[in-house]
């Protein structure tokens, strides 16, 4: 078998040469190997039999879309139609097997992905290091390569970030309530796209907090961002096409930018500088409604308040088999009464128009995606307090869009062969072409000056 980049288009590649089967493979072989901690099963008979298809439909000329033929991880929080969904935790051990596709996963499988398998994750999706004391945590790939200490992947989509990573996939399906696709995409340098919540359907996936939960994506690019969001969203997505000198940046310097490791501070500031430089406006703010954020998350906020409702029987019966870190977070939500809760719902649309009404001049704010790099994980996986700072540092930026009920994107900006850094664009809801349309000139602008 002549080798091929799992990464690279199949249109791309010799069809005489190199199909979907020839790519699958080389992404089972890795997914057996290198990246075997991030997948908690790996389904070789399906994904090759739908390669198989894929590779007979280009043989006619009758190829489904970017996707067709395409390794797709699921995360362990999706239904997939025989297959057991425990949301990375042993309380779900003996669930039944899901009797048809999540929403999302059936779309997948209509555009012809070939699904590798499940991805490992943090329990219940409650967190964003990524951590997982029951099925084991995979290491960062990226940052090994780097560092031989090994650091967090980022949660709560760690084990799908490690398979876009280590190109087990080309792409990997998860979910974002306050940055489970952006954090690991940031930490291990890829594209994390979190959409407008309403875009992508959340059926068949087990819930953190309905009102913040979104299916998206990790992938390596934005075009194949958009490949993927077309797909899980069911819609044409076009992206607003624009020169780089049309758009309105805004970067908020309250919240946002406090606190940032000297990597990711560097980062971030010489992206500022390689857009100016290639004709973006840019324009630094203050944005007074952030300083509603303490209020609106206090007490662990939606996420606390909504995993309460949908874990309080299962706690009651089986909470020794929860993760401790996890357990306590969820419980926090049982002091949250359904009136404080309302009163919650209320307060959050009225600061989203608020933030609409603050953000009107701008088109996207830019801003890191989290402040750190990858830390270590030794230290997290048994002192709590590290963990919890750690938790709450990576959650802190891109929880707010969530929040916001917006949608955002996590780009790499750090420069080749050093840790990854990403760069988060985000505006307010339904705004997803315009978003996206940003990101591509984003893209192409910062990627001459990330290789040198």
């Amino acid at each position: 078998m002549n080798p091929i980049d799992p990464a690279q288009p199949l249109a791309d590649a010799d069809p005489g040469h190199h199909g979907a089967r020839d790519a699958l493979e080389i992404s089972l072989e890795i997914a057996g190997g290198a990246a075997a901690s991030a997948f908690v099963l790996v389904d070789r008979d399906g994904s090759r039999a739908a390669a198989e298809r894929a590779d007979h439909r280009r043989q006619r000329g009758a190829v489904i879309g970017p996707l067709d033929g395409r390794a797709i991880s699921i995360k362990d929080l999706f239904d997939v139609a025989g297959q057991r969904t425990t949301a990375g935790s042993t309380a779900l051990a003996d669930r039944p097997l899901a009797l048809a596709d999540a929403p999302v996963v059936a779309r997948l499988r209509a555009a012809g992905a070939a699904l590798i398998g499940r991805t490992q994750m943090t329990e219940f999706a409650f967190s964003g290091v990524g951590i997982n004391p029951h099925q084991g945590t995979p290491a960062n790939p990226v940052m090994a390569a780097i560092d031989p200490v090994p650091r967090v992947p980022g949660g709560s989509t760690s084990g799908g970030a490690v398979s876009v990573a280590t190109g087990a996939a080309w792409a990997a399906l998860g979910s974002d309530t306050g940055g489970s696709i952006r954090i690991p995409a940031a930490l291990q340098g890829l594209v994390g796209f979190k959409n407008t919540q309403s875009r992508t359907p959340n059926a068949g996936c087990i819930p953190l907090s309905p009102s913040l939960d979104t299916g998206c994506a990790i992938t390596r690019t934005v075009r194949d961002a958009v490949a993927v969001h077309a797909v899980l969203s069911a819609r044409n997505c076009t992206p607003l096409a624009r020169p780089l000198s049309a758009w309105r940046f805004g970067v908020v310097e309250q919240i946002l930018l406090d606190g940032l490791d000297p990597d990711v501070a560097r980062d971030f500031e010489r992206s500022l500088s390689t857009l100016a430089r290639a004709g973006a406006h840019l324009s630094r703010r203050a944005l007074p409604a952030l300083d509603e954020l303490p209020a609106l998350q206090q007490g662990g906020g939606l996420p606390a308040a909504e995993s309460w409702t949908w874990h309080q029987a299962l706690l009651a019966e089986r909470g020794d088999r929860y993760d401790p870190r996890v357990a306590t977070r969820i419980r926090r939500g049982a002091a949250i009464t359904p009136v404080a809760l309302a009163d919650l719902h209320s307060r959050r649309a009225r600061w989203i128009e608020r933030m609409a009404m603050a953000l009107r001049d701008v088109d996207i704010v830019l801003s890191p995606t989290v402040p750190m790099v990858a830390p270590p994980l030794a230290p997290l996986l048994t002192d709590d307090a590290a963990f919890f700072d750690v938790n709450a540092r990576l959650l802190r930026n891109p929880s707010i869009v969530n929040l916001l009920d917006g949608c955002a994107i996590s780009l790499p900006c750090h420069q080749t062969g050093a840790a990854p850094v990403g760069l988060m664009l985000w505006t307010t809801g339904g705004r997803d072409e315009a978003l996206l349309g940003a990101a591509l000139a984003v893209e192409a602008a910062l990627q001459p000056a990330r290789v040198r």
